[in-house]
């Protein structure tokens, strides 16, 4: 579990594996019964918590100007971690599925009673977030991303996701 401020605005993040209940959660974001609301990124999409950080940056942004492109700040930070402009395309890939069994959740502004009961919600594993460069899918993330061998040999993928990231808004991916 860690808690970053960003700009004024606390972001939680605890990483589960062994996620036995990722359809319940699934259908609970589906049909908003979710309590508290969390964001569910699929953490093998994940090869550092630096992305995450700014596509989080970027759904406060998006919230502090009343433009959220999907229905919740939290189904935001999913969108915006896809680096993609197809908001279904981008909840499905980087969202949880039904059989997702490694999960980095996510809450804005968690009160200590909301982290528990987020922490209730995930029957999972808890580990540290240092291991998410160890258990990233790199095929996949490439794959996802459309990362180029020429690319990588100049920038890390958390670095090249990041841009993606940061330039989706003018980039048509």
């Amino acid at each position: 579990m860690k808690l970053i401020d960003i700009n004024g605005t606390t972001l939680y993040l605890a990483l589960y594996i062994d996620v036995t209940n990722s359809k319940e959660l699934l259908e609970s974001m589906q049909a908003g019964t979710l309590e508290p609301e969390v964001a569910f990124l699929n953490a093998s999409l994940i090869p550092d918590i630096f992305p995450v950080l700014a596509a989080a940056h970027k759904t406060l942004v998006t919230k502090s100007q009343d433009s959220l492109i999907t229905r919740t700040l939290h189904s935001e930070l999913v969108y915006n971690y896809s680096g993609s402009k197809h908001i279904t395309e981008s909840l499905k890939r980087c969202g949880i599925s039904e059989s997702t069994t490694y999960v980095l959740a996510a809450r804005f502004d968690a009160t200590p009673d909301e982290i528990k009961a987020m922490e209730k919600l995930v029957k999972g594993k808890e580990i540290g977030l240092e291991e998410l460069e160890g258990r990233a899918n790199l095929s996949q993330i490439q794959k996802h991303y459309k990362m180029s061998a020429p690319e990588l040999g100049v920038s890390s993928i958390a670095d090249a996701i990041t841009c993606r990231i940061a330039a989706r808004d003018a980039l048509m991916i």
